[in-house]
């Protein structure tokens, strides 16, 4: 385990951790994205939101690998591992974050829009101002959700010969025959990051809880 570790960091800090990163910076941004497309979009963009969201929700994320790094060579696409995990990931993470925050945006009462459009905002300035601060407070927990599994399936890289944790750990038990005490160091690898995270996610949740929620209608 001890000469393994460093190995098994190494990978978490170059790929694990810039994969997690990236791919839910860039599938937040698209979830919210399509989210506001659903709610307020012409019908077509609408459908094609929805259609989006149902093809990704409906196919394990190891197929959507799968067809990103083995499929779209076919179609004479080429990507290198890791811009297809990215891909792959961004996707999926897109598809669940739109649920999210187009159910955190419906749960904005109407009179905050009334309330910002009295006052002479229009309807990007009352989204920016008004309806979002208030529905991120309520999307924190099950963002902070999204993000901790996200950590853990980005193991699924391995797949694709992303050189990520679990991939690292795959290739030392090719040559130590130590299945069993690597894959255990990795899991509590993931299990201490998950757990920081989740630590994280606490303080986080308390922080927006002082502006209104569950803590101030419990005290």
């Amino acid at each position: 385990m001890l000469e393994s570790l460093p190995s098994l960091l190494w990978a978490g800090l170059t790929f694990t951790i810039p994969l997690t990163l990236l791919s839910f910076t860039f599938g937040l941004m698209l979830g919210l994205v399509t989210a506001v497309a659903r709610l307020f979009g012409p019908a077509p963009v609408v459908a094609i939101a929805r259609f989006y969201v149902w093809v990704i929700r409906g196919t394990p994320l190891l197929v959507q690998l799968f067809v990103i790094f083995y499929g779209l060579p076919s179609a004479n696409i080429l990507l290198d591992a890791f811009t297809a995990a990215l891909i792959g990931f961004s996707l999926n993470v897109g598809a669940y974050t739109s649920e999210i925050i187009r159910a955190v945006i419906s749960s904005v009462p109407r009179g905050q829009w009334e309330a910002a459009y009295s006052i002479g905002m229009s309807w990007s300035q009352a989204m920016r101002r008004t309806i979002l601060p208030q529905a991120a407070r309520v999307a924190v927990p099950p963002l902070s959700n999204t993000f901790i599994s996200l950590v853990k399936d980005t193991s699924l890289a391995a797949a694709i010969t992303v050189p990520e944790m679990f991939q690292t750990a795959q290739r030392i038990v090719a040559t130590t025959y130590e299945p069993l005490i690597l894959y255990i160091l990795a899991a509590l690898i993931y299990l201490a990051m998950s757990s920081v995270l989740s630590a994280l996610q606490v303080r986080l949740e308390r922080r927006f809880a002082r502006y209104g929620g569950f803590l101030e209608a419990r005290t």
